[in-house]
């Protein structure tokens, strides 16, 4: 027998209608991905961790106060919150996140395996990455965050452009501009990122 998933706001209901639990079963559903998101930009556990809570006492505030409307996925309206947060940080602070190679903290990268790769292979791989991390800093911005969203949040191009609250032809002209830019950067550094 096939048990019916309950949709965002069918929970989002109950939850307004005093069932409490319905409000926990949101926030794990989606918890994996927006804290990936928010990672990947700001690259520090504990900031992640605080801009995680923020948004999440954000969503709750505003559903509790009747102010979410329901205008499409509620997944998108809590990235944009995520999205938002992470700009006021970045205001706050006055800087720009930067990828530092020599932490133990979360690396996106570490995330991709090779099964049971030889440790030449290893060190190549990891040297790619660095490579690659060091070059996606060099892109603007806009371009930089839409790329990321996309290779490694796994964002169609949809929730991307609700994200960033851009058009999704804007979101593609940002990703193609990224890799035209990226592959520019490759060609003048004169790098092979290939095994």
């Amino acid at each position: 027998m096939k048990v019916a998933v309950i949709s965002d706001k069918e929970l989002i209901n109950r939850y307004l209608s005093g069932n409490e639990p319905s409000l926990e079963k949101l926030i794990h559903r989606h918890k994996r991905k927006v804290f990936a998101y928010i990672m990947m930009i700001v690259k520090d556990d504990q900031l992640a961790d605080d801009i995680f809570q923020d948004t999440f006492i954000k969503v709750i505030n505003t559903i509790r106060s009747g102010a979410y409307k329901e205008e499409g996925k509620f997944i998108q309206w809590v990235m944009r919150i995520a999205h938002n947060l992470i700009i006021d940080h970045f205001r706050r602070a006055k800087r720009i996140p930067v990828m530092n190679n020599n932490s133990d903290e979360f690396d996106i990268f570490d995330m991709v395996r090779i099964t049971d790769p030889s440790i030449e292979e290893q060190i190549i791989t990891d040297q790619i990455h660095s490579d690659l991390r060091l070059l996606i800093e060099l892109l603007p911005s806009e371009q930089k965050e839409v790329l990321m969203m996309r290779h490694y949040a796994n964002m169609s191009f949809k929730d991307i452009a609700e994200a960033t609250d851009v058009s999704i032809n804007t979101a593609l002209g940002r990703m193609r501009y990224a890799l035209i830019n990226l592959r520019k950067i490759i060609r003048e550094k004169n790098l092979v990122l290939s095994a």
